[in-house]
C-alpha cells in the first residue's frame, strides 16, 4: 500500500447487517408481578404486613395506651403468620408501664386479628405523635321513635350511625326487595 486509503468497490455493502431481532412476545406485566418475592420481603422486612393495625392502633389499646405508644412493625417467622413480635414505639416514661401490660396488648391484639398473630411485644423508647381524633360521621335525619328505642342504647358512635342508616333505609322501602331482576 501507498499510505492511501482503498476506494470500496460500490457493489460490495459497507455493512454487513445483522439478523433482524426475533419480536418479543407475551403480554404487558406489572412491575408487582415480576418482583413478587422482592417485593414481599421488603414490606416483611419493614413490618408493612398489616396496615390496618396502624390505623386503628387508637381502637385495638384504647385512647389511654395509644395517646404514649404506636406500633411499629409485626415481625413474623419466616413463612408463617403466628408467633409474631410487635414492635412499638412508647414515649419517654411510658415504657415501664407498657411493658407491665405487654401480656393485655398481644391479647388484645390477638383479638383484634382473630387468631394468636401475636406472642411478643418489643418496646423502644421515642417520640410519639399525638393520635388524630376521628370524628363520627354526622347523622342525616333524625332516627323515627319507633325504630330508634333500641338503637339508643348503642354506645358507639360510628356502629350507631350505620344501623341508623340501615333503619331509615328499611323503613323508606315498600314492597318485596328486588334482587338482580331485570326491567320489562
Amino acid at each position: 500500500m501507498d499510505g492511501r486509503m482503498s476506494k470500496r468497490d460500490p457493489a460490495k455493502p459497507a455493512i454487513k447487517r445483522a439478523e433482524p431481532e426475533k419480536p418479543r412476545g407475551g403480554r404487558a406485566r406489572s412491575v408487582a408481578e415480576l418482583l413478587p418475592d422482592a417485593g414481599r420481603a421488603a414490606f416483611r422486612r419493614f413490618g408493612f404486613v398489616q396496615s390496618a393495625v396502624v390505623s386503628r392502633w387508637g381502637e385495638i389499646v384504647g385512647p389511654r395506651y395509644a395517646g404514649v405508644s404506636a406500633p411499629e412493625s409485626i415481625k413474623f417467622p419466616h413463612g408463617q403468620r403466628t408467633g409474631g413480635t410487635l414492635s412499638l414505639v412508647v414515649r419517654g416514661a411510658h415504657a415501664t408501664m407498657m411493658q407491665h401490660i405487654a401480656p393485655e396488648i398481644v391479647e388484645r391484639v390477638n383479638r383484634f386479628f382473630g387468631y394468636e398473630a401475636i406472642v411478643r411485644v418489643q418496646i423502644r423508647q421515642g417520640d410519639v405523635p399525638a393520635p388524630a381524633p376521628r370524628a363520627a360521621p354526622p347523622s342525616l335525619r333524625p332516627v323515627p321513635v319507633e325504630l330508634g328505642a333500641s338503637l339508643r342504647t348503642i354506645a358507639d358512635p360510628e356502629l350507631k350511625a350505620v344501623l341508623e342508616a340501615l333503619a331509615a333505609g328499611v323503613a323508606a322501602t315498600r314492597g318485596a326487595p328486588i334482587v338482580g331482576g331485570s326491567e320489562g
